[in-house]
């Protein structure tokens, strides 16, 4: 594994963790600004926590192409497939923990914490590959589709439990 990517991918897990809680908080602190909550949590539901993961690591893989793209190998598809591991372990491992044990305030935030760390490794690992896999294309396409996704989701959320907040009953945007 390139030494190289392995640091940025390190500390990209570090800034995701840090501006991701930051986004947790950031549309209260906004006044309830309609664009501010694109990126950050508007409710308490399992989609915006996976959207608080979401926008800082594509912020981070923004500047990793700036830096690191030439040396490495499978770049899209290194930060695709993070971007999907992070929804991916934080809704297995938080549906799952739901159903053995009570909600848990500090578990919530470890999941939140292990899901980044594992998606970069899973990332660093891909991108130092001796193995050029020849999806970047399909990938970068398939992150632009992620990026839609979770703006759109903000405004016009399916009415399906894991848009659900919890709290008020409500999905997406609070109701006026």
């Amino acid at each position: 594994m390139s030494n190289r990517i392995f640091k940025y991918e390190l500390s990209g897990a570090f800034f995701s963790i840090i501006i991701g809680s930051v986004l947790h908080f950031i549309y209260g602190w906004s006044g309830k600004n309609g664009i501010v909550a694109i990126f950050g949590a508007v409710n308490e539901s399992t989609w915006e926590h996976l959207k608080i993961a979401f926008w800082p690591t594509l912020m981070f893989s923004t500047f990793e192409y700036f830096s690191i793209f030439r040396e490495a190998k499978n770049f899209c598809l290194a930060q695709l497939t993070k971007l999907v591991s992070i929804p991916i372990i934080i809704v297995a491992l938080f549906y799952g923990w739901l159903a053995l044990f009570p909600d848990n305030f500090f578990w919530d935030i470890g999941i939140f914490i292990f899901a980044i760390i594992t998606a970069y490794y899973i990332s660093s690992k891909l991108m130092s590959s001796r193995i050029k896999y020849g999806l970047e294309a399909f990938s970068a396409f398939l992150i632009v589709l992620m990026l839609a996704t979770f703006a759109v989701f903000t405004y016009f959320p399916p009415q399906y439990f894991i848009f659900k907040d919890p709290i008020s009953g409500d999905y997406g945007l609070e109701r006026k």
